[in-house]
């Protein structure tokens, strides 16, 4: 008897050691999935706005927008294109942001915000927006007398031909011309103009889809 108490101490000494643990483990397991419960990341959306999508050279453009559900975030703006720029940024507690961006080159620009991953929220993007860059040229415009005439980058020329010509451009360039709030894009088909102050010869086709008077100036992306 005097050798049977210790053992059974020893025992139950260890069948609440082992308890003991268990409960241990378990609330340990309980509190890592409150954990993961916790900082479960949620769907977001990222909205984004450009001021204007048309700008002269130089010009600052202003972009904002909102990541829902509100709160701070990390967001990255994205201006792709001919001088690419990407704009780290960080919500207001609402999940609003703003930024001004001066364009620096000519050109088409593809702009997107992305929703940075984090702890609240699973990464996003925005639609993407569009924007051109352009400059000032001087214009005049070609056609009557001319028409069943060749074109210096091969074909005829005809009252319905969309393109223009410039004496330096490669042919088949797409130039973006805008004028008044118009605007069209068209193919280098010829060569000239051979004025001075003139850098593009609209064909008729060209002058007429811009609204363009015949000589002036007007706004392109080359």
């Amino acid at each position: 008897m005097r050798f049977t108490l210790p053992v059974i101490g020893a025992a139950l000494a260890l069948s609440v050691g082992a308890s003991a643990a268990v409960a241990q483990q378990q609330h340990g397991a309980s509190s890592r999935q409150h954990h993961h419960k916790t900082h479960k990341r949620v769907k977001s959306h990222v909205a984004l706005h450009v001021s204007k999508h048309s700008v002269l050279t130089g010009e600052s453009v202003t972009v904002r927008g909102k990541v829902r559900p509100g709160g701070g975030h990390r967001v990255k703006v994205v201006f792709g294109g001919s001088d690419p720029k990407v704009l780290a940024l960080h919500t207001k507690s609402n999940g609003t942001f703003k930024a001004t961006w001066d364009v620096g080159s000519l050109g088409n620009y593809k702009v997107e915000a992305f929703g940075i991953h984090d702890k609240q929220v699973r990464g996003s993007h925005s639609k993407v927006r569009h924007l051109t860059s352009y400059r000032l040229a001087g214009a005049s415009y070609y056609g009557p007398g001319l028409y069943g005439n060749g074109v210096a980058c091969g074909g005829t020329l005809l009252p319905g031909t969309l393109g223009v010509a410039n004496k330096t451009l490669p042919c088949g360039t797409l130039v973006k011309l805008r004028y008044n709030g118009r605007s069209v894009t068209v193919p280098v088909i010829d060569r000239g103009p051979y004025v001075a102050g003139r850098e593009y010869d609209l064909t008729t086709a060209t002058k007429e889809r811009l609204g363009f008077p015949g000589v002036g100036t007007v706004m392109a992306n080359h």
